[in-house]
């Protein structure tokens, strides 16, 4: 292929992915945003301006359908592809740790979803004390990520590792580009309300907890974009392998 030909194919793909990513970012806030507005704290303030938000929901709809009807074209020989999809999971350790971590994600979304819906369990109980007093925040902004953790999340790291585990999932790449804008709004937003001096003492974070609650958050944050890097510049796992044509 002719350089310039291929920059111009290079940027359109980064264009793809980028929109991918912001296009995650949008719904992820949405989908807090709203619900938040009609069950929390501030649901008695909500009036006709909060028709506004309509565009703003609309207008990242129209943009996925419009990438998705763009295709995700790939220029990798057909051997390499056979190649790697013939290799297993030991085989590929970097997919073997993602799946791992995966798994703890999983549970740790279900967890914290289960903590949000006041579990009485006593390990939540203590694990909403001591390092995430902000899920009790009467917005309920912090209770409905949760939930949207757990039940959509946990679907999507299950068939993350599935996508791992069997080869020519084509459709995980632009899940994992989707999730990781998602979950990188999102935890950026819920790290920095559980901080932030504004909000009221007694849900933020205890002092003797930032650095856990810091590490444990920004993996579950950072796992996601690993993912999708992994998933854009190596995706010949992911693609599938045209079947050779007979000659009769």
């Amino acid at each position: 292929m002719h350089p310039l030909l291929k920059q111009i194919y290079i940027s359109k793909q980064n264009y793809r992915t980028i929109g991918l990513y912001w296009v995650g970012s949008i719904l992820m806030s949405t989908v807090v945003f709203l619900p938040g507005n009609l069950v929390g704290k501030y649901s008695t303030k909500v009036g006709p301006a909060s028709l506004l938000i309509i565009p703003y929901l609309l207008l990242p709809m129209w943009a996925v359908l419009q990438i998705y009807n763009q295709p995700l074209q790939n220029e990798s020989a057909p051997k390499a592809i056979e190649i790697v999809q013939k290799k297993n999971l030991i085989q590929r350790p970097f997919d073997l740790v993602l799946a791992i971590l995966f798994v703890f994600i999983a549970a740790f979304s279900i967890f914290r979803g289960l903590v949000a819906l006041d579990c009485p369990a006593e390990v939540c109980r203590q694990y909403l004390q001591q390092q995430e007093p902000y899920l009790r925040d009467p917005a309920a902004y912090p209770k409905i990520q949760m939930l949207v953790y757990m039940f959509y999340s946990v679907p999507f790291c299950i068939g993350t590792i599935y996508g791992l585990l069997v080869p020519g999932c084509s459709w995980l790449p632009d899940f994992a580009v989707l999730h990781a804008g998602g979950l990188a709004q999102a935890q950026f937003s819920h790290i920095g309300a559980s901080l932030h001096s504004r909000t009221p003492y007694t849900y933020r974070v205890p002092e003797d907890a930032y650095l856990s609650f810091l590490l444990i958050n920004g993996l579950y944050g950072i796992l996601p974009q690993l993912l999708a890097y992994r998933c854009i510049n190596s995706p010949e796992f992911f693609l599938k392998r045209k079947k050779d044509t007979k000659t009769m």
